[in-house]
């Protein structure tokens, strides 16, 4: 009985077909075309993520398409040489600004460069709940950045509006405004056009804003005030435009002139008679 148990057992051999059977040969995986999938969508500036980010239809892209989006890509970067100004379709909106379509590619426009005629239609109303109603409308923009490596394209519908409007201006013109933002050295304005839209923005200086001492704008201007203002300074090359409130009033120093030379020449008068 102890010996039968210590019988060594039958050898792989005694199995049919098994001795002949090789060794499964190794099949290395496929190289990799990138580390990483390329996404369509580029880069939301601000943000610091994909625009498409959150967006199931932001998939990664086909290798057969690849050549579509290199010749988007080389566009965009003509566009902006060329300083060209085109129609682009709002595909969405988010709190930073809006994804618009490019040809085959998406590009970002952040609220800073959305033209004021949308925010003055009613200054009440934040710019996010703003930027909701553009969804599905076509704005004009021209190429503000182009990087294709970081998947980054930029547009900006305010460098559209100058390039379209600012030759319309000149220094002396005088508009009607809302002020906009507010800061410690002045507030940017927002002048309205003929055509009732507010096309451009300009710069009250703090020492444009009134006669008096001003120590703080917020105790002058506030955001959404209606003002009347002056075209003082036009800088093309920057794309700004100084304005000015006070030199729309009467300096309150030559009115106090305009009375007191009179009484002083009739005091002369009296002495010398």
């Amino acid at each position: 009985m102890l010996a039968a148990s210590l019988r060594p057992g039958p050898s792989l051999a005694a199995f049919p077909g098994t001795a002949q059977r090789s060794p499964v040969p190794f099949l290395p995986f496929p190289a990799r075309l990138h580390h990483r999938p390329v996404l369509l969508s580029a880069t939301a500036e601000g943000t610091g993520a994909p625009a498409g980010q959150g967006d199931a239809s932001a998939a990664p892209l086909d290798e057969v398409r690849l050549p579509q989006f290199a010749a988007d890509w080389e566009s965009a970067r003509a566009c902006k040489d060329q300083g060209r100004i085109f129609s682009l379709p709002v595909l969405r909106a988010n709190s930073g600004g809006l994804i618009v379509r490019f040809n085959s590619l998406q590009g970002f426009v952040p609220n800073p460069l959305l033209s004021p005629a949308h925010w003055c239609k009613d200054p009440k109303r934040p710019i996010q709940d703003v930027t909701k109603d553009l969804v599905g409308t076509s704005i004009s923009v021209k190429v503000a950045e182009v990087n294709e490596e970081e998947k980054k394209l930029v547009f900006s519908e305010k460098d559209a509006s100058w390039s379209t409007y600012s030759s319309r201006i000149k220094i002396g013109d005088i508009y009607d405004g809302i002020v906009g933002s507010v800061f410690h050295y002045g507030a940017f304005v927002h002048l309205r056009f003929p055509d009732g839209l507010y096309h451009l923005t300009g710069l009250v200086h703090i020492s444009e804003v009134s006669w008096d001492l001003v120590q703080d704008v917020k105790d002058f201007l506030n955001e959404g005030d209606a003002v009347k203002v002056i075209v003082v300074n036009i800088d093309m090359t920057k794309s700004r435009i100084a304005l000015s409130i006070r030199q729309l009033e009467e300096d309150p120093l030559l009115e106090t002139l305009d009375k007191v030379i009179p009484l002083v020449s009739c005091l002369i008068q009296y002495l010398d008679s």
